[in-house]
């Protein structure tokens, strides 16, 4: 049996005019707001019906960089009400390593206006990776199988292993059960660094457990990134994170989940120098770019698309349209 060889190039970034395929259509606001959530949410909520999975990341205790409860209170009471935000159990040691810290947790971190399920609180499902290398299966929280459609609903920023943390990271790491899933993306069996898997076999591994999970809801998954408060750490380092530094962009939403983290990825490297070059080494020193291609080779999606200005009657825009005027550092918004 011949060894498996992760690829290569994570940290290279293809501009837009290199890339081939198809074009994805991917919705853009400014407005980081309630409102502008429910109105890029309104954009791709046509695929979504039955009982609604939203996967979001509920923090460490007092995480400083956490989507704003408010909004996503009134994005649910208002569009989705009989939504359950869902979360899964961390392999990290933290309050979220069972289901009782994590409960707690929930509370410190203001999710309590809604039922959030633990996904492997009673277990764990095996759900197939189509065309995977490093996995014929991934282990996922057992609770995700009672769901018919699924909303992303992600904090893009950086990430200490990932590079940035989107859609992808989202989704793969964040359904991968806490004790079998996330153990098989992070760690080489039978020796001793949990975290010894990195750069482009680690963004594999992470792509094939989010492949597992949309395939298993096919057409019936939506992605919205909020490029807001963009540490180059993981909301799963709480108020340890790095401050950010990389200015606030806006929202992002599509049907296409790598059409969605290109974009984001795209209006990152469209910014200023010194607003962007925290955020950009972080991405190319994890080899984190691989994830982007990783997903085009497992036919995941576009990295080609058509940016939708919903602000100013749905016009196409390119990213540095979407970007221009912003400058400097990150300024703190009415939530931080």
């Amino acid at each position: 049996m011949s060894k498996i060889v992760a690829g290569t190039g994570g940290d290279k970034y293809i501009p837009y005019s290199e890339r081939t395929g198809a074009e994805s259509v991917v919705y853009f606001t400014r407005d980081l707001s309630a409102a502008g959530l429910m109105k890029i949410f309104d954009k791709v909520k046509e695929v979504l019906s039955g009982k609604i999975a939203v996967k979001l990341h509920t923090g460490e205790p007092h995480g400083p960089n956490i989507l704003p409860r408010p909004w996503v209170k009134e994005l649910l009471d208002k569009k989705i009400p009989d939504a359950k935000i869902i979360e899964t159990n961390t392999y990290y040691t933290s309050p979220r390593q069972t289901t009782e810290g994590h409960r707690e947790n929930l509370k410190t971190n203001g999710w309590t206006f809604c039922t959030v399920d633990i996904l492997d609180e009673d277990g764990t499902a095996l759900l197939p990776v189509p065309n995977g290398k490093w996995f014929k299966e991934m282990s996922v929280g057992k609770n995700l199988l009672n769901y018919d459609s699924f909303l992303a609903l992600t904090h893009f920023k950086g990430h200490v292993q990932g590079g940035f943390g989107g859609s992808d990271k989202n989704i793969g790491i964040g359904c991968a059960d806490g004790k079998i899933g996330k153990k098989w993306i992070h760690t080489t069996p039978n020796q001793p660094d949990k975290w010894d898997i990195a750069k482009e076999e680690f963004m594999e591994r992470m792509t094939e457990s989010t492949q597992a999970t949309i395939s298993h809801f096919k057409n019936k998954i939506a992605y919205i990134n909020v490029m807001r408060n963009m540490s180059v750490s993981c909301d799963c380092e709480g108020t340890a994170a790095q401050p950010v530094v990389t200015p606030d962009v806006g929202i992002l939403a599509s049907l296409d989940i790598l059409a969605v983290d290109q974009a984001c990825v795209d209006l990152v490297y469209a910014l200023p120098e010194e607003s962007k070059n925290d955020l950009v080494e972080r991405m190319e020193s994890r080899h984190g770019l691989r994830q982007l291609t990783y997903m085009k080779e497992l036919q995941m999606g576009n990295d080609k698309y058509k940016l939708i200005d919903i602000d100013n009657g749905d016009a196409e825009i390119k990213a540095a349209d979407a970007v221009k005027g912003i400058s400097g550092k990150w300024i703190p918004d009415a939530f931080n």
